[in-house]
Formats: structure tokens, C-alpha cells, sequence
């Protein structure tokens, strides 16, 4: 093999564009697919969205943690939904920290970053001190820079052009 071989990476999609939770979600399925354990935290959506990758990720043994309130635009309490997101950050610490899982995604963990929620420092500390063959994905727009550095691979998405901005909602098994 050429090229350095490292037991855990960690990926980072990133943008505007579309794709960035679907993506993370199809590796979630090839890491299903080769006997890994996966764990999949969710920092904004709330358990009123039922979406489909839950629905099959739970099927296959994935497990899920919606730790959000809701979309922030909807929030009529932006304190409690700071709060959730601090308090899904524990549990996200506690399954990188612990090792039993081969893959962790932290889906929208960008948003309570950049709102100050979450200092950026210590999730780079968490991902910096994770057990060596635990790979991460994490996923949101607006990827500070410093989850930038700290990546292995970072993918970001452009948005050229979106149904939602012609006023087309989102579709059930397209989108969720």
C-alpha cells in the first residue's frame, strides 16, 4: 500500500448546496454493510421528523440520537433549543470518547458551532482525543474553520440551484 494508512479519519461536509446529511447517511450504510458500529446524532432535527434514513437506520441497527428541538427558525425559545444542543454535545463527547463506535455522525453539529453554542475548541478536542479507529463525519453549513483543519477530508457542497427556492416543499423519500 502506498500513501499512509490511519485507523480513523474524520470527514467534513460542508456548504450550501443539497447533500450533505445524504451523504454522510450513504456511508452510514456502507459502514453497516462491512460489520461497523454506527452511532448518527442529530443537533438540530427533532423527533417530529420522522425520516426515512432513521427509519432504515434503526432497522439495521444503527444507533440514533435526535438531540434538537426543531429547526432554529422555528424555535419560540432559542435558550432551550441552545440548551438541547448543548445537551446532545454530551452525548456525542461520551460515543467519540468511548470507543465502541467505528463511526460517528455528527449531522448539523456545524450549527450550534457557529452560533456559539458549542465552543469550536472543544469539539476539535474531542475529535483530536478520540480513540484512534473511531472515524467521524460531521455535516452543516458553515464549517468553522478550525473543524476544517482538523479534518481528514472535507467536501463542500455548492448550491447551483434548489426546488425549495421555486417554492417546491420538501418530499418525503427524496428528502427525508
Amino acid at each position: 500500500m502506498t500513501g499512509t494508512e490511519k485507523s480513523g479519519i474524520v470527514i467534513v461536509y460542508t456548504g450550501e448546496g443539497k447533500g450533505k446529511s445524504s451523504s454522510a447517511f450513504g456511508v452510514m450504510l456502507r459502514a453497516v454493510a462491512r460489520g461497523w458500529s454506527v452511532m448518527v446524532i442529530q443537533f438540530i432535527k427533532s423527533e417530529k421528523w420522522k425520516t426515512g434514513e432513521r427509519k432504515m437506520a434503526e432497522e439495521l441497527g444503527v444507533d440514533w440520537v435526535t438531540g434538537g428541538d426543531g429547526f432554529t427558525w422555528d424555535s419560540d425559545d432559542m435558550e432551550a433549543t441552545a440548551r438541547a444542543a448543548r445537551e446532545t454535545w454530551q452525548v456525542a463527547q461520551v460515543a467519540i470518547s468511548g470507543g465502541t463506535y467505528d463511526l460517528v455522525i455528527l449531522d448539523e453539529a456545524t450549527y450550534p458551532v457557529s452560533f456559539g453554542w458549542i465552543p469550536v475548541e472543544e469539539m476539535v478536542a474531542a475529535l483530536d482525543a478520540r480513540p484512534e479507529a473511531v472515524n467521524i463525519i460531521i455535516t452543516g453549513r458553515d464549517a468553522d474553520q478550525a473543524i476544517i483543519d482538523a479534518a481528514d477530508t472535507v467536501t463542500e457542497m455548492r448550491k447551483i440551484k434548489h426546488a425549495f427556492d421555486e417554492g417546491v416543499v420538501a418530499k418525503k423519500g427524496l428528502d427525508f
